[in-house]
């Protein structure tokens, strides 16, 4: 029932003896009376009322605008994170209540593995999705998350609407460089810029075309016991167990990755060549900016894509880009929703 109806309800039923009552009383002393206490009456009805009211509010999600992050950060000791996720699941209880069909955790590889290989390593336990990323010596790639509920057939798909959209980003690297004009250092450094990016666009799309070892973690949701099995496989550096997370769409997990053995940090992209700054020293060329920073949007180091994503633009670039890192593999975002322990 609503308040405002309660509160009719109460005027109907109180009011009308209250009114014959002052009416019987011929004196001002007694009239005075009956109406202080129909006053404290109707002070309290509406008091209970709204008690009753709030108490009677749906409750909503609580967790709305919370964000469970899993894995590594940018500064963090690898050997601090890989000691602290093995203490957490040894601790964990294998009679702990757990929601559905188990816990989440983050399972962190050894070394980047192809798909055909993640069932052996993995097991039977039900993965929700895997991180990749395409390891070519000396340069930030990409990495990208692939929802893959069915191990390896997922995990091929995802790979090849990834190969896809690398094609497109490189033709779209291509293009730029194309259309960018003059014969000024300036220019000639966005070009050699763009030329990089497709380089590196082109190798990514042939390696996940070619179903690459690429895959680096995995999210999981088992049992403890199944757990710890998994943890005890060949290839598996880690299992990090969130008992913590309810949602995954509310959650980011950050692995870290293989070649990272001591502290998290972005590794050294080498693959451009020194170019002569403006006062005659020579300083590294900063990766080619990606479509989307050229947008406007955000170039963060390594954003982490999930698969399928939209599309780079193909528009020309009016104004040469700011330079800009476009992939590091260690901060992850999700925000989240922003993805992320990712």
């Amino acid at each position: 029932m609503r308040a405002g109806n309660l509160l009719r309800q109460l005027d109907q039923r109180l009011l009308p003896p209250l009114t014959r009552a002052v009416a019987r009383l011929g004196d001002r002393s007694a009239r005075s009376g009956v109406l202080t206490w129909a006053a404290v009456l109707s002070a309290a009805a509406v008091l209970g009322t709204a008690v009753w009211a709030a108490d009677d509010t749906p409750v909503g999600d609580r967790t709305v605008g919370e964000v469970t992050r899993v894995g590594v950060t940018d500064g963090d000791s690898v050997p601090g994170y890989l000691r602290s996720a093995a203490a957490d699941l040894a601790g964990l209880p294998a009679s702990a209540p757990a929601t559905g069909d188990g816990t989440y955790a983050l399972v962190t590889l050894d070394a980047y593995l192809p798909p055909q290989r993640l069932a052996a390593v993995l097991g039977d336990v039900p993965v929700s999705t895997v991180f990749g990323r395409v390891p070519l010596p000396g340069r930030q790639t990409e990495i990208v998350k692939i929802p893959a509920l069915r191990v390896p057939d997922d995990v091929v798909a995802g790979m090849a609407q990834v190969a896809t959209r690398k094609d497109t980003e490189a033709a779209d690297y291509r293009a730029r460089a194309a259309a960018v004009s003059g014969v000024g250092a300036g220019e000639r450094e966005l070009r050699e810029r763009y030329a990089s990016g497709a380089e590196v666009a082109a190798a990514e799309a042939e390696a996940y075309r070619a179903g690459c070892a690429c895959v680096y973690a995995a999210v999981v949701r088992a049992t403890p016991v199944a757990l710890r099995g998994v943890a005890a496989r060949p290839d598996v550096r880690a299992v990090d167990p969130a008992p913590e997370v309810y949602r995954l769409d509310r959650t980011v997990f950050t692995p870290p990755l293989p070649e990272q053995r001591d502290v998290v940090r972005p590794p050294a992209d080498t693959g451009s060549s020194p170019e002569p700054t403006p006062d005659g020293r020579s300083g590294p060329t900063p990766a080619a900016p990606t479509p989307s920073a050229l947008m406007g949007e955000s170039s963060e180091p390594a954003p982490v894509v999930t698969i399928p994503s939209p599309e780079p633009s193909s528009a020309e670039p009016t104004e040469p880009a700011p330079p800009s890192v476009t992939t590091s593999p260690d901060t992850i975002g999700a925000e989240p929703p922003a993805p992320t322990s990712s």
